[in-house]
């Protein structure tokens, strides 16, 4: 009885030393483990190869090839092969998809904003947009509305929020649901990890969305954080989005860092790698986590934030990093 004891204790301490972050992810009781991908990345076949690698991602998030200006350029022209590409690929490597986004203000096709709209014009575009889109990708889950907040809580001004007050959010909820059913419906945003007024913001909102009985499923909290200047809040936040009845997911996870890279940087990017995936861990209703991006060689932070970038658990050779193993053990403990 004891061999055999210790000899099932062997065999879970190597499993568990093999294991990948996906594999790790699904054990701790979540849906998946996964990775934002863009078109022009889908050319490096070394690249595509680890994008596919199942035990470390089940999940993709196509990065720009679903938005406004991808998919509707002018009013009433819907163009998906950009999108159909991901979704394909994903399709083949047996991958859920994470559809991105219906309806965002920013890299919007510019007719929307040009045309100024009357209220009931936009909301009907508001609705062929959404219905449309989620329609031709049926099956998948849907940041609907991505980004409706300011930091201090308020909605956002933008074309929508100004021509429809709030009532694009539920026009959009609406018409994905009507396309889609079965899908999952999240509201997107980020700076809303831990508790604050712009996490407050997004509760008062799905509280009152689920009040009028709008379709709601999730909320997403994208995750663009900065090496060790994570909030300290960010599993009692996780807990109060869930305990409002939805799902949650960490969208858009990466961490960066101010370059050059250095040991300590790296070290300390690995303890907030485990902070944020040992939150959603803890949560029951965190259903899965998201990187933008797997590598520092596809990341988008170095283009948007000077003199800053490294924010992936791989380097841009496709190594690991610390943060990699961060992760591993956010998930172990």
């Amino acid at each position: 009885m004891r061999v055999a004891l210790v000899a099932s204790s062997l065999l879970l301490v190597a499993s568990s030393a093999t294991a990948q972050l996906n594999s790790l992810a699904r054990a701790s009781g979540k849906k998946y483990f996964g990775s934002a991908t863009d078109n022009p990345e889908l050319t490096d076949a070394p690249y595509v190869k680890q994008l596919g690698n199942t035990r470390d991602f089940s999940q993709i998030t196509p990065g720009n090839s679903m938005k406004w200006f991808a998919t509707e350029p002018s009013r009433g022209n819907f163009t998906f092969d950009g999108g159909d590409v991901v979704v394909n690929l994903a399709k083949k490597n047996k991958q859920i998809v994470r559809g991105h986004n219906c309806v965002w203000h920013s890299q919007l096709a510019p007719w929307v904003e040009a045309g100024n709209f009357d209220k009931p014009t936009l909301t009907s575009i508001v609705k062929e947009h959404c219905y449309t889109l989620v329609k031709h990708y049926k099956g998948e889950i849907w940041d609907v509305v991505n980004e409706p907040f300011n930091d201090d809580g308020t909605f956002r001004e933008t074309v929508f929020f100004n021509t429809t007050g709030t009532s694009y959010i539920t026009t959009a909820l609406r018409a994905a649901h009507a396309a889609d059913p079965g899908a999952k419906l999240y509201i997107n945003d980020y700076n809303i990890e831990g508790l604050g007024p712009k996490s407050t913001g997004m509760a008062n909102l799905v509280r009152q969305l689920k009040k009028d009985r709008v379709p709601i499923d999730g909320i997403g909290v994208q995750g663009h954080l900065i090496v060790g200047q994570l909030p300290t809040t960010i599993r009692e936040n996780l807990q109060a989005f869930a305990d409002l009845g939805v799902e949650v997911a960490i969208t858009e996870l990466d961490i960066r860092m101010t370059l050059p890279v250095t040991p300590e940087q790296l070290e300390q990017q690995r303890k907030d790698y485990q902070t944020v995936i040992a939150a959603c861990k803890a949560v029951k209703k965190c259903v899965g986590v998201t990187v933008w991006d797997w590598t520092d060689k596809y990341s988008w932070v170095p283009g948007v934030f000077a003199g800053e970038g490294a924010p992936c658990p791989w380097d841009e050779n496709f190594v690991k990093k610390p943060a990699y193993y961060g992760i591993v053990d956010g998930w172990k403990q």
